[in-house]
């Protein structure tokens, strides 16, 4: 390959990337990121403003269903790309990203490890920055109770682990890997994306989540696989969404936003 062909290849793939975040977490970045002025622009402590996360799609519950499922499945056609982009001959995504079932009680078990190494002091960290101002109050759903409020938020939880690590972390690494980058310098910039689409939460969670990608980010270079860091924010997710779910509608008034 000429220096030349070299130099097509890099812009080329660096085109690849910039399209796959633009279409994905990188355009959630920018509003993020945008979203947070605009509430620091305002007259009201970030503590006093709040981030619903899910959020009626319609006044009819049958349409906010559908509505639901279409962004569920639409939200995951990022993640069909980078399947389709980085597939070889002879070795599929899949495997290279670690994200299949040859390794089953070993992933559940880290994944549970993971979700509970993240989980607990995630949730401190969110209590102590909403209590010094610096975090909005998040809702993790504003869904009115219907059969399928649950399974939805199920769906939605599988959606955003799904989009998050296979991108953030497999896809990302992948490429960044090919560029020669070191793993410090991959680790952080991965960390620093998971956190930068999450302003909009306030500071704590970019702390929060930075944090979080860099733990992620180690675990994947030490196991080779995307697996463990699904389940684990699978498991997360799942917990934050249903469980405020059920308490919304057993206890209304406990939590903010209910």
């Amino acid at each position: 390959m000429t220096e030349w062909t070299q130099k097509q290849q890099r812009a080329r793939s660096w085109l690849e990337i910039a399209i796959v975040l633009g279409l994905s977490l990188g355009s959630s970045a920018v509003y993020s990121m945008v979203s947070l002025i605009r509430k620091l622009s305002q007259t009201e402590a970030l503590n006093a403003q709040k981030a619903v996360i899910n959020q009626p799609l319609a006044d009819q519950p049958v349409f906010d269903l559908i509505y639901q499922l279409l962004g569920i499945f639409f939200g995951l056609v990022p993640v069909v790309l980078v399947f389709w982009l980085l597939a070889k001959p002879g070795k599929s995504a899949f495997t290279q990203l670690g994200f299949d079932f040859t390794k089953p009680g070993k992933d559940l078990l880290r994944g549970f490890g993971l979700a509970a190494l993240i989980g607990i002091p995630g949730l401190g960290l969110y209590l102590v920055g909403n209590a010094l101002g610096i975090t909005v109050t998040i809702v993790p759903t504003a869904l009115d109770t219907h059969w399928w409020t649950i399974p939805v938020l199920v769906l939605a939880a599988l959606r955003a682990a799904l989009v998050e690590e296979l991108i953030v972390v497999g896809y990302l690494f992948t490429r960044l890997r090919e560029f020669g980058w070191k793993t410090w310098h991959i680790i952080l910039t991965s960390a620093a994306l998971r956190g930068s689409y999450h302003l909009y939460q306030g500071f704590g969670p970019f702390v929060g989540n930075f944090v979080m990608g860099v733990v992620f980010g180690l675990a994947y270079q030490r196991w080779g696989r995307t697996m463990p860091l699904v389940i684990a924010h699978w498991i997360l997710d799942i917990v934050s969404f249903t469980g405020y779910a059920v308490v919304k509608t057993v206890a209304p008034g406990f939590l903010p936003g209910t």
